[in-house]
């Protein structure tokens, strides 16, 4: 029997590798790279929210941490080959958004000046 879209054991995981922050990790994880460098090009993340969304890839198989043997011990993070097989349909995500992102907010300025001027909606 065929996979149907939207089965209960596939919206989790869409959830924790979907988010925002997840797909801006992956994004950026082209070579691999310690924590305080992803912290700095991840513009307005939180160090617990990069924390809590790297052991969330890791957990989900996206990404590998590796212990480096330095002094004082190091840590990067790399795509796994699963993650790596993740790379080309969020950069189209990726692409995509920024393509349309001045469209996009147009649209949001234009709803919401003509909410503001309607009675309020009931109902979706």
């Amino acid at each position: 029997m065929g996979r149907r879209h939207g089965a209960r054991p596939s919206r989790p995981i869409l959830d924790q590798i979907a988010d925002k922050w997840s797909m801006m990790v992956m994004a950026l994880l082209e070579r691999p790279m310690r924590f305080n460098e992803l912290k700095r090009r991840l513009e307005g993340v939180t160090q617990r929210v990069l924390t809590q969304t790297l052991r969330r890839l890791e957990r989900n198989g996206m990404i590998q941490r590796t212990v480096l043997p330095t002094s004082p011990v190091g840590v990067e993070y790399s795509l796994t080959p699963l993650g790596e097989s993740l790379r080309e349909p969020f950069g189209h995500h990726y692409g995509w958004t920024v393509e349309h992102s001045e469209e996009i907010q147009n649209c949001q300025r234009a709803y919401d000046g003509r909410t503001e001027t309607q009675a309020p909606r009931t109902g979706p």
